[in-house]
């Protein structure tokens, strides 16, 4: 055969002994009618002739794409590459594409983007959300559309989603850090409220706070990066204006790594001047000396559950009920935070 020549579905049909409609069952995976041998023949043929079938071709005729749009509010995240690897791995094991998007935590490019991927004929969309557009969703949604959120939710649980346990996880941490004999402790966050696991996080801190320690000795900072962070001025208000053992609780990695380079930038001791901790258990954390305790995200399993949950539904291998799947982090205690002896 000519290696110029493109290899088309007639070629392998010649090659395997079989009709054309025999391939078309194979490559769309309808095997019921097909013996051991036959399916053998065309794999082989298949192989070699290195055929690829035109996707295009077979979406407009079967209505199905195979695609899946994966929207992500921040991708120079760390937190969203690991989540799209495990998102990445259930779609390949599922024989679906991904076309990922970068909102940049933008409310109008998370619109855009959705409306584009949908253009695109996706078959369902996975999104990590702004924490906005939640008209639009429900509305993609309510034309029966499979929509999973993944670790940003709505206000509302009405869209299936796979989360982790964010306010338990919170509360778990900051009891350790006053069992452990923090006096005194901030929570930095970031100026953004409508992201559902800072707010549960703010929520877990605070409910915390009130119960075990006076008003005088908890705070939230919001950080302001659009002032550049101002991440080492109020790291000084707190250290000057709060009494006792100080910890510091970060959001989330960016925000805990930021922390980090402040304290340096300050000369100070961890944790004899300032105890630190937060979410996001990235492979600096246990490098950092003395060890910085974090909470450790099920990242990974976050994306395989929210592509395996889509699947289900695109497929309807599962009921249309409303799915929330909510999954544990742990708590990677280290020198940042020892306890006062």
């Amino acid at each position: 055969m000519d290696r110029d020549k493109k290899v088309v579905i007639d070629d392998v049909a010649k090659m395997a002994g079989v009709s054309k409609a025999t391939i078309s069952r194979y490559l769309n995976g309808k095997f019921e009618y097909m013996s051991e041998n036959t399916r053998e023949r065309i794999s082989k043929a298949i192989e070699k002739l290195n055929y690829r079938p035109n996707n295009i071709a077979r979406s407009l005729k079967s209505n199905k794409s195979k695609l899946i749009g994966v929207v992500i509010a921040d991708l120079t995240n760390p937190f969203s590459s690991i989540l799209i690897k495990g998102i990445g791995d259930e779609c390949k094991t599922r024989g679906y594409n991904m076309v990922i998007v970068n909102s940049d935590n933008d409310k109008a490019e998370e619109e855009e983007y959705i409306k584009s991927l949908l253009d695109q004929r996706v078959e369902g969309l996975i999104v990590n959300s702004t924490g906005y557009n939640e008209e639009l969703l429900l509305d993609i949604k309510n034309k029966d559309i499979p929509i999973v959120m993944v670790d940003r939710t709505l206000s509302e649980e009405k869209i299936d989603s796979v989360t982790s346990n964010n306010y338990d996880s919170t509360t778990e941490t900051i009891n350790y850090l006053i069992d452990a004999g923090f006096d005194s402790l901030c929570f930095f966050t970031e100026k953004d409220e409508n992201v559902m696991p800072r707010k549960e996080r703010e929520r877990a801190f605070l409910d915390v706070c009130s119960k075990r320690l006076g008003k005088a000795n908890f705070s939230v900072c919001r950080v302001d990066y659009g002032k550049g962070g101002n991440l080492e001025i109020n790291l000084c208000k707190f250290l000057n204006n709060y009494t006792g053992r100080k910890a510091v609780f970060a959001v989330n990695g960016v925000i805990l790594l930021d922390t980090l380079a402040a304290v340096n930038k300050l000369n100070l001791n961890i944790p004899k001047d300032l105890g630190i901790c937060g979410y996001d258990n990235w492979g600096w954390a246990s490098l950092i000396p003395p060890g910085i305790t974090t909470i450790s995200q099920p990242s990974y399993e976050m994306g395989f559950e929210a592509a395996k949950l889509l699947v289900d539904k695109i497929e309807n291998e599962i009921s249309k009920d409303i799915i929330h799947k909510q999954l544990n982090s742990k708590l990677e205690i280290r020198g940042s935070t020892i306890p006062n002896i």
